[in-house]
């Protein structure tokens, strides 16, 4: 009866969709002001194109599943042989927080990158989530010499910079052309030594925990504080290896452009070297507000970017060092802080990249539920920005099954898949207009029918919450 296409696939394309990292993200947005705001906003609303469907509207007063008819409804999809011997699977009621559904939901298991909406509430917890990143030019320690000082934004611009953009807010033009003015025509006589300073939020370029493979084949990068956009990964499409020359250079050329004579010293061992103390800005620019970088690092699922991020944040919290284990630290005691129950969880990483990690199902719907009743204020806006199925982010191919169909620009979610694991994490509003999240974790995938196979019974899941009146 059902994904006979997608069987066929998980044959043919397993091997290859199988992969080595993890390719799925999600999450937050604005902050909203009240419960029942904050439930409505959940439901994308009618999204372009000839297919999807438009989501019921999403009510308060909207009749609850019952929790014996989704138990008749979802246990034999839960059981499936597609996804393995285990499953961890748990669904709410997002109004109220009641849990409607729990298969092994306290069973920790490997989160792939649904571990990500738990680094992205820390970092909306403890940051404000309006500000900007500032990348500054300043005079260095000579007359000739002018610093440009990393300050987190990996987007940057070759050229000009877009405001109306996340990728690209910041551009190396709108920068060099300040320099330039501020240096003033008599600088354009003379020979300028460029160099880096990246002593901010400093840590480990690549985790202890991650495979380097990983970011050889293209499914993550570097972690660093200054980057070029259009430069981050795609699977088996690595980016640079070092982002930082690449800032460099970008800058140079837009300084040349400006009239100015420039040499660069991309010398690592100089990256380590603070702006002199106290030295005069030539330039910045800022970056997208942080929010807005974050929904992004999350729904397109970039494990650098959101590691980056939440280094930031929690440097900035006071965690002992910028290595991703003490990040991972900071994530669950913040998290911990905000009143989540985190036990039976391994963090090694912020963005679930790193082996041997373990997250229960309800952890990660408990931090959901945070964003959406505001026991926790500043997470309102964590599901705002998940990915809409069947339309945006990594949820653009999927959901296109009979059985999952009816999920279509209706629910959203974060995906996460690494070998032998495939999850989902979002929102769906039910036929009657009730809005749910649900947690879907399986990580025991068999190699027989692989990501695909898994990946259609989960859709199936959300297609079947999302037409159940279950009454």
């Amino acid at each position: 009866m059902r994904r006979l296409a997608a069987a066929a696939s998980a044959v043919v394309v397993g091997a290859i969709a199988y992969g080595a990292a993890d390719v799925a993200d999600v999450v937050p947005g604005v902050l909203t002001r009240d419960v029942a705001a904050d439930v409505a906003q959940i439901t994308p609303g009618p999204q372009p194109g000839p297919v999807g469907a438009v989501a019921p509207a999403a009510s308060t007063k909207a009749p609850r599943p019952s929790a014996g008819t989704l138990a008749r409804e979802l246990d034999p999809l839960v059981e499936d042989a597609w996804l393995g011997r285990r499953a961890g699977v748990v669904v709410r009621d997002a109004l109220t927080g009641e849990v409607l559904y729990d298969h092994r939901g306290s069973a920790p298991m490997v989160p792939a990158s649904t571990q990500k909406i738990l680094a992205g509430a820390a970092v909306a917890e403890t940051s404000d989530l309006s500000s900007t990143m500032t990348t500054r030019v300043v005079t260095g320690a000579s007359a000739d010499e002018v610093v440009l000082v990393a300050g987190g934004d990996t987007m940057i611009a070759k050229g000009a910079g877009d405001p109306t953009a996340v990728e690209g807010r910041a551009g190396m033009r709108d920068l060099a052309r300040q320099v330039a003015r501020s240096l003033g025509p008599e600088a354009k006589g003379e020979r300028l030594t460029l160099r880096l300073d990246a002593t901010y939020a400093a840590g480990p370029r690549v985790p202890s925990t991650w495979d380097p493979t990983d970011v050889t084949n293209g499914f993550t990068q570097a972690v660093t504080m200054i980057g070029l956009a259009g430069e981050r990964p795609e699977p088996y499409q690595p980016s640079p290896r070092y982002p930082e020359r690449s800032a460099l250079s970008a800058l140079r050329a837009e300084l040349t452009r400006a009239g100015l004579d420039v040499r660069v010293d991309d010398s690592a061992s100089t990256w380590r070297t603070a702006a002199p103390e106290g030295a005069t800005e030539l330039g910045s620019v800022e970056s997208a507000p942080l929010g807005e970088v974050l929904a992004e690092a999350l729904s397109s699922s970039d494990n650098a970017l959101t590691e980056n991020l939440t280094r930031q944040a929690a440097l900035a919290d006071g965690a002992r060092s910028g290595d991703a284990k003490d990040v991972a630290r900071w994530v669950r005691s913040t998290l911990t802080d905000a009143g989540v129950d985190m036990s039976g969880t391994r963090l090694l990483d912020a963005s679930g990249l790193s082996r041997g990690q373990r997250v229960p199902a309800d952890t990660i719907s408990e931090v959901m539920q945070l964003g959406i009743t505001g026991s926790a204020k500043s997470l309102r806006g964590v599901l705002l920005g998940l990915p809409v199925a069947g339309f945006t982010g990594t949820l653009h191919e999927r959901f296109t099954e009979p059985e999952a169909v009816p999920a279509v620009g209706v629910a959203r979610a974060k995906t996460g898949t690494l070998t032998g694991v495939s999850g989902l994490a979002g929102t769906t509003t039910t036929a009657d207009g009730r809005v749910l999240t649900y947690v879907l974790l399986a990580d025991q995938v068999p190699s027989t029918t692989g990501t695909l196979g898994a990946r259609a019974v989960l859709d199936e899941i959300v297609g079947t919450l999302t037409t159940c009146g279950c009454r």
